[in-house]
């Protein structure tokens, strides 16, 4: 009914007009043929409905005129008969404010019904401004973020650990000396190089965490590879990758590569610290449908059941990027225990490798 009702009012008024008078002839007919025993008042209804409605109030008030015409019409030529000129007169006068009441009554309603339409069609032209300004704040906090990201992973890189290698070198150069004068402090020396190797090594593999390689296409795999070996050095934790068979195809945009290394990055840092988990396994793999499939799968303690509720920024994060890519994302709790992110990249950014180029 719904469906019918929109598909009038894409209708022309004169194509409207017409078909409530046709309807008023054929209910006119139908009361002729029934005699003037039956009263077909609601029959008549529908034409002055449609005229009110669909139309204007005067071609509804014009319809209404004329059913009553048509009824008077109908009934005198049935036969009745009318002991005074005014009886009918009587009943066709209130048979046409009866009408007049309900093209009063649709008017306004119709009037409620379009003001109400107008509200809705500007509120939902609102509501979208506002929701086309949110995704693009969010894109934009979350460029900045990565770029700053990038800038302190930059830092680390070349300013930190160059100074660190600066200062290794003169350590080397101190416990040489101290070698050369066969003093006892050569160890502590030596010891001080080893930590400030040790400063520069945790140094990069910060700054790879917070600016991984420019990845392109074929580089995702060896970011992902190393992320989990990161991991289970820096959390002391059995993260483990498997998906060395499959990578984007080379059209994807670089920008998908860092968005799953983020999302496995922040699954994996989640599993560690709120799901206390010691075992992690990080998979990418090719569905049959085409499409890929990135898993963090953890043994922690499961996710908690208000969890999809949570306002918790990394999850949000996670959920942003995903919808950033067109990707799926999940994250349940499963029946052993422990948690699983799921995110689902569609088909077209994936491409299977030829075994023969990997070997």
């Amino acid at each position: 009914m719904f469906t019918w009702g929109k598909r009038l009012e894409k209708w022309s008024s004169p194509s409207l007009t017409a078909i409530s008078i046709a309807i008023v002839a054929v209910v006119g007919w139908a009361d002729y043929l029934t005699g003037y025993e039956l009263f077909l008042f609601v029959f008549y209804l529908f034409a002055v409905f449609l005229a009110a409605w669909y139309v204007d109030i005067t071609t509804g008030i014009l319809i209404s005129a004329l059913s009553v015409a048509a009824w008077i019409s109908a009934d005198i030529a049935a036969g009745k008969q009318f002991a005074n000129i005014f009886i009918p007169v009587w009943n066709a006068a209130i048979m046409f404010v009866s009408y007049l009441v309900v093209v009063g009554l649709l008017a306004r309603l119709r009037s409620l019904y379009r003001e109400l339409e107008e509200r809705v069609r500007k509120r939902t032209e609102a509501l979208t401004r506002e929701m086309r300004e949110r995704i693009r704040l969010q894109k934009e906090l979350l460029e900045t973020s990565e770029r700053e990201q990038q800038r302190i992973g930059h830092d680390l890189h070349d300013s930190l650990s160059q100074h660190l290698t600066g200062t290794a070198l003169a350590g080397q150069a101190l416990g040489q000396k101290l070698a050369d004068r066969s003093l006892p402090e050569t160890r502590e020396a030596d010891r001080l190089v080893e930590l400030v190797e040790e400063a520069i090594e945790l140094t990069r593999k910060l700054a790879r965490g917070l600016h991984p390689v420019e990845m392109q296409a074929g580089q995702l795999i060896e970011g992902l590879q190393e992320l989990a070996a990161n991991a289970s050095e820096r959390f002391n934790v059995a993260c483990k990758f498997e998906g060395g068979s499959i990578a984007l195809s080379p059209d994807a945009n670089a920008n998908v590569s860092i968005h799953l290394y983020r999302i496995a990055q922040e699954a994996i840092t989640n599993a560690v610290r709120h799901g206390k988990a010691k075992h992690i396994n990080l998979g990418l793999a090719a569905a049959a449908t085409g499409e890929m499939v990135l898993t963090v799968t953890d043994d922690g303690i499961g996710l908690p059941d208000d969890a999809r509720n949570s306002k918790g920024m990394g999850l949000r994060i996670m959920t942003y990027r995903a919808d950033m890519m067109g990707a799926r994302f999940n994250i349940e709790r499963l029946p052993a225990g422990g948690t699983r992110v799921t995110c689902t990249l569609p088909a077209g950014g994936v491409s299977p490798k030829n075994h023969d180029e990997q070997n």
